[in-house]
Order: C-alpha cells, then sequence, then structure tokens
C-alpha cells in the first residue's frame, strides 16, 4: 500500500510540475496570437544610447544587461541589421541599448554623460509615416526566446507576400509589451555609424577579388561583381541597405544597391502605400496619419540620406 502512494505522489507531483511549466509558458505567450500589420509606428522620433554588435545575435544578452543596469527606468531597444538565416552569424550586425527620449522632449545632459561614460554612444532615429509592426506580451525572460521564434518569421511572411521594402528591425521593449517595427520609409535614417564602417570593411575586399585585368590592361569584372555587402544607411540587410524614401522606389537613387543578405530583400519589388491595408493608431492611441504625413508632434527631419555613398557619386 505503501508503494502504491508513493507511486501517487510522484505521478501526483509530476502532473503538478507539468501544468505549472504549460502555465508558466502560456503567461510567457506560448498561445498568444501574433498580428502583422502597416501603419503608424508605435512610437515618435527617438534618441537612444547604444552599443554596436558583430557577431552571433544570441551574445547580445550581456548589452541589454549593461544597458539596463547603467539606466533601469529606460525602455530597452534593439535594432537589427542583418537576417540570420544568410549572413554568417560572426557578420551579424545591430545596436542595443536604451531610449533616452521620445518626440520633441530632449535627453538630460546628465543622463547623456552617464551613458558615455559606461562607452555608449548617442544616436536619433526619426518617426517613419508607416511601418511594418507586431506586439508580443512581454512577461517573463521566457517571452523573448518566444518573441523571436514566432514573431520574426510573421513578419518575413507579411513582407515577403506583399513584397515590401521593410528594413531594419527593431525591437522595443515597453513594459509588458514587445514592440517589432520594420519602417517602410526613411529606413537609412535607422543605420547608425557603425553599420557604414563595416559595410567599407566588407565591401571592399569583395570590390578588390572583382575587378580583374584581362590581356589587353582592360579592366573586366566577374559574374560576382555584381554582388555587394551593402549595409549602411543606404545600403541594407543584415539591415543595412541602400534605401528609399518611399515605398515605391528601391534606393536612394535609382539604383539598387541593397545587400543580396538584408532583410528588404523580402520583398522583391516596393509596394507603394497606397497597397497596403494601414491599420492600428500612432502613438499614443492618435490616429494613424496619411501617407504623406508625419505624426503629430513629431520635429521635422531632413529627408536627405546621409550615407555615404550619395556624396561620393
Amino acid at each position: 500500500m505503501s508503494d502504491l502512494l508513493l507511486l501517487g505522489l510522484i505521478g501526483g507531483l509530476t502532473l503538478l510540475l507539468l501544468l505549472t511549466l504549460l502555465a508558466f509558458a502560456g503567461y510567457s505567450g506560448l498561445l498568444a496570437g501574433v498580428a502583422v500589420s502597416a501603419g503608424s509606428p508605435p512610437v515618435r522620433n527617438v534618441t537612444v544610447a547604444y552599443k554596436f554588435h558583430v557577431g552571433p545575435y544570441g551574445e547580445t544578452g550581456r548589452l541589454f544587461t549593461e544597458s539596463c543596469s547603467v539606466s533601469p527606468k529606460l525602455r530597452s531597444v534593439a535594432v537589427y541589421y542583418d537576417n540570420p538565416r544568410t549572413v554568417p552569424p560572426e557578420k551579424c550586425r545591430c545596436a542595443v541599448g536604451s531610449i533616452l527620449s521620445e518626440g520633441e522632449e530632449s535627453p538630460s545632459p546628465e543622463l547623456i554623460r552617464l551613458c558615455q561614460k559606461f562607452g555608449f554612444k548617442v544616436f536619433s532615429f526619426p518617426a517613419p509615416s508607416h511601418v511594418v509592426m507586431a506586439t508580443f506580451p512581454y512577461t517573463t525572460p521566457l517571452s523573448i526566446w518566444l518573441a523571436t521564434r514566432r514573431v520574426h518569421p510573421a513578419l518575413d511572411t507579411y513582407i515577403k507576400e506583399r513584397k515590401l521594402c521593410a528594413h531594419p528591425r527593431l525591437e522595443i521593449y515597453q513594459q509588458d509589451q514587445i514592440y517589432f517595427m520594420c519602417p517602410l520609409a526613411r529606413q537609412g535614417d535607422f543605420y547608425v555609424p557603425e553599420v557604414k564602417e563595416t559595410e567599407r570593411k566588407f565591401r571592399g575586399p569583395v570590390e578588390a577579388s572583382d575587378a580583374q585585368v584581362d590581356g589587353t590592361g582592360t579592366d573586366t569584372m566577374s559574374d560576382t561583381s555584381s554582388v555587394s555587402l551593402e549595409v549602411g544607411p543606404g545600403s541594407r540587410e543584415t539591415s543595412a541597405a541602400t534605401l528609399s524614401l518611399g515605398v515605391s522606389s528601391r534606393g536612394w537613387d535609382d539604383g539598387d544597391t541593397r545587400s543580396e543578405h538584408s532583410y528588404s530583400e523580402s520583398g522583391a519589388s516596393g509596394s507603394s502605400f497606397e497597397e497596403l491595408d494601414l491599420e492600428g493608431e500612432g502613438p499614443l492611441g492618435e490616429p494613424r496619419v496619411g501617407p504623406e504625413a508625419e505624426p503629430l508632434g513629431v520635429a521635422k527631419w531632413p529627408r536627405e540620406p546621409s550615407t555615404p555613398e550619395k556624396g561620393e557619386e
């Protein structure tokens, strides 16, 4: 009889443990639906303190921890420039940090100095008129693991089916929600300076190996010369490709200089804003704006890209 009681106790505890794990996973977002839509961005223009990272995205946890330790009350943000499915892990680029201010508010000089003291750099992102976005519950650390495996595939499918030029990919951790955002316009303004520097390093050896000299001394280009690894405010994927000011065009100029591995390659041709079924509201519950209108309360940003490629041409 005692053996039966012991087995029953073990079975009950095992069942209770399984139910507890299932409840924890459900609370973390295991059963949450993922709805992807296009509309106004969930945030206005922001100023961020960030650290740049080149390497596997799985190694960015320490940057989040460091950012939160410096300013625990601020919202965390991450910008991913490369598609880890097509780019080698050691070449994936991202920026991780905290949002110092939003909208017309300016960050305090003391806060900026504090972040810079710990090696963070300060950069500003604009508020694009339209984005592809999704949300996911942020209730436990497991929520992050679930979100990366559920939301990103949904974004890939949405962008590919509609042939959109949407990049880079931003994650904003705000209270109990994770906001995923892919700009449909002004993408180049979301590339931090380090992206341009790594682009030059990656592109230089490729261009040098592509250029060949034939027997007559004439320079010729190999078949692979049409492939360039672009990633800066003007080139994209892994999150840095030359972007258009609008979804209907494919680059800052007429030429398409995006990287073949960029998130923007999810769509072969950019669809216009008018063809999208824009949903949702703007930041703070404001109604979404029209294709040509900037969100209310957003300071005007220059529309000229700051990419070196444009000035060099």
